[in-house]
């Protein structure tokens, strides 16, 4: 049996993989260079068999000049001899990369992707085949390797990829299906290819360039490693379909978990922890991903260090911690679940939690004025605080203090509080002198020695005067106005639920 030829591979890698439907649009970007000439030669070759419609798109990126232009007349010329349709577009890559204080690579990538996915939307298609080889496989995972990727970066890519791509100038999420179909044939592959097919694929010098991480991995790194190991692309190529194999697997069984542990509503991701602490702790880490995937598509922007600060803070950090990750999206954790979502959900969804707290009152709003007597509402909550003055024998102030405070009363020597009093949330330096402590305390540090909820503490309502804290309201009073046997005035305080109407 004889060696298939490149199209005949490239067509196993395309039907293997379903990396293109039935009369489907294809988008081609092709750079002039030889591997996306390859694949736009091939691809009209099969275009009939598999039923495609071909589109070529070349973007200049205003980085080299007139190279650049001959670059996008190739391009044009060679799409023309196979008949096919070609689009090219112009940007200036290095402002963008300035205005979005990008690496080069970054923003180059960013801002063609960007034109694949507006033009494949003006076609009416998602379909974007590159040009990526073998030895690009090799070069990325090597790069995945050297910044610490776990298995999802050293599978090195797929042949078909559902991407989404950011196009920050626009404020646009594009969803485009990127296809590979040259995964499996070699860079020398397709320089024989172009040169039976009398071409002249153009040189970009930029890949000479030993500034650019891939391109140091192209011209140093792997000559030094095959000097170990000569079959080290074949090695790593083997390697990498190995890992996604495995991933595949664990991606299986992440989905089969996830209506059982996550609960989705309103952009947010609720996680049980009971559900979550029976899992393996690499289907946890996958479920993350996968998860992440949900919230921001393009979630390749998160590292492996993202990934295990989440894992972290989810099984040893205290509830109320937040992890930061990118997008806006934040991670919280609970004690009974955790919760994923954008900043703003997030802190709707705990502030719904709170709210809900039945058998705690919680301040949502800066401050409130106190109606000494009176009934006091608490904005957005079922609480209410009753505020009564009456006279107080001695017998009765000291009965008073003797019982102690309730969580929900305390009473107090009127003369001593005063009657202009406000409801209010912690501010910076709070001090009071919790009832039975001869000393003051920071606010502060009682909440945390009480053992308040971290993501309850901003909402514990404080009652205070002009000169002082006089409540920890469901807490702890300040020992400073307790009653005593001069009090010939009481002030009571005590927070009730509102009356159902």
């Amino acid at each position: 049996m004889g060696v298939p030829s490149l199209s005949a591979k490239v067509r196993n890698t395309i039907t293997e993989n379903g990396i293109f439907q039935p009369s489907e649009t294809v988008l081609v970007g092709v750079s002039g260079g030889p591997d996306s000439l390859c694949l736009l030669m091939v691809l009209h070759g099969l275009s009939r068999e598999l039923g495609l419609k071909l589109q070529v798109a070349h973007l200049n990126h205003g980085l080299r000049g007139q190279e650049a232009e001959a670059d996008a007349a190739l391009a044009a010329q060679v799409a023309a001899r196979c008949g096919v349709p070609c689009t090219v577009g112009r940007c200036d890559v290095a402002a963008y990369r300035k205005r979005h204080k990008l690496s080069l690579e970054d923003a180059a990538r960013e801002v063609r992707y960007a034109f694949f996915a507006r033009l494949a939307r003006s076609l009416g298609t998602r379909a974007v085949a590159v040009g990526h080889t073998a030895d690009d496989q090799v070069e990325t995972i090597l790069i995945h390797w050297l910044r610490g990727a776990g298995m999802a970066g050293l599978r090195g890519m797929t042949p078909v990829q559902e991407l989404t791509v950011i196009d920050r100038d626009a404020g646009e999420r594009l969803d485009v299906r990127l296809a590979r179909p040259l995964l499996d044939i070699t860079r020398q592959e397709t320089l024989e290819y172009c040169a039976q097919q009398g071409l002249s694929p153009r040189l970009d010098r930029s890949n000479l360039d030993l500034r650019y991480l891939r391109n140091r991995v192209r011209w140093q790194l792997i000559p030094a490693l095959e000097a170990y190991n000569p079959n080290l692309r074949q090695t790593l190529l083997r390697a990498a379909r190995s890992l996604a194999l495995d991933y595949g697997y664990l991606s299986k069984l992440a989905q089969e978990a996830w209506p059982r542990i996550i609960q989705e509503a309103d952009g947010l991701l609720c996680f049980s922890r009971h559900e979550w602490g029976c899992l393996h702790p690499s289907l946890q880490g996958h479920l993350l991903r996968l998860a992440l995937a949900r919230l921001w598509p393009g979630w390749q922007d998160f590292g492996w260090g993202h990934v295990a600060a989440a894992l972290e803070a989810i099984r040893a950090q205290p509830p109320g911690t937040t992890i930061v990750l990118p997008h806006s999206l934040r991670l919280v954790v609970g004690y009974e679940d955790f919760v994923l979502g954008r900043k703003e959900a997030v802190e709707s969804y705990w502030t719904r939690r709170q709210r809900q707290r039945a058998d705690f009152p919680l301040l949502f709003a800066e401050e409130v004025a106190i109606s000494c007597p009176g009934i006091t509402r608490l904005p957005d909550s079922p609480w209410q605080l009753v505020a009564r003055v009456q006279e107080a024998g001695e017998a009765q102030a000291l009965a008073a203090f003797e019982r102690g405070q309730d969580r929900l009363l305390a009473r107090f020597d009127y003369a001593l509080t005063g009657d202009r009093l406000v409801l209010r949330r912690r501010r910076p330096g709070d001090r009071f002198q919790p009832l039975g402590m001869k000393g003051t305390k920071k606010l502060q540090d009682y909440l945390v020695d009480a053992k308040v909820p971290r993501e309850l503490r901003d909402y514990v309502p404080v009652i205070a005067n002009p000169r002082q804290i006089i409540w920890v309201g469901g807490w702890r009073a300040d020992g400073r106005v307790k009653p005593s046997e001069d009090t010939r005035m009481m002030l009571h305080l005590e927070f009730t639920k509102v009356p159902p109407a």
